[in-house]
């Protein structure tokens, strides 16, 4: 199936939407909410705020899905919604995130792959170690950053830090991961 096909039929479901289909926000739910979910979980740290979050963003997603106007891709909306909601769940608990979710790729394991499938499940743990150790807001600008794609301009928005602070919790974060997973 093409990329264009994937994009009409994306576009016919969230007409229907707007349409307060049922069944078509089920599919759209269907499509996105393991991503969503482990986007959560990776800002969150904890599954029932993850699941908490995933739910209220697909809420809000159709709540205003009228204001969404196919100038981005739908999954990249869904996913600026989803961060956003946890991130004012993490103002208002006062609490950032510990480590990155456990969820892995899934990868077939074979003889071929069962050695590299251990290798990367190391260096996960080491990362995750790493990660752990960093200041919260260290920890949260990286996150951000590397794992969802913000750039140091919308991680300022989202946080309510200055843009060079952003730059500067961001290398200085890079700077003690590395640190942090080279002395294990």
């Amino acid at each position: 199936m093409s990329n264009t096909n994937i994009t009409e039929i994306h576009k016919s479901l969230i007409d229907k939407c707007k349409q307060n289909e049922t069944k078509a926000q089920f599919e759209i739910y269907k499509l996105y909410n393991k991503a969503m979910y482990n986007t959560s979980l990776r800002i969150l740290n904890n599954a029932n705020e993850a699941e908490e979050a995933m739910q209220d963003a697909f809420l809000k997603a159709f709540q205003s899905i009228d204001s969404f106007r196919f100038e981005s891709n739908f999954g990249v909306w869904l996913r600026r919604i989803t961060v956003n909601i946890c991130l004012d769940k993490l103002r208002k608990h006062k609490i950032i995130f510990d480590q990155i979710d456990e969820h892995t790729n899934e990868i077939e394991e074979d003889n071929d792959t069962a050695e590299l499938i251990e290798e990367s499940e190391i260096m996960i743990k080491k990362i995750k170690t790493a990660l752990s150790l960093l200041p919260d807001r260290e920890r949260t600008v990286l996150s951000l950053y590397l794992f969802e794609n913000y750039s140091h301009k919308d991680i300022a928005k989202a946080t309510n830090i200055p843009l060079a602070t952003s730059r500067t919790q961001y290398f200085r974060a890079k700077k003690k991961l590395l640190e942090q997973i080279n002395k294990q």
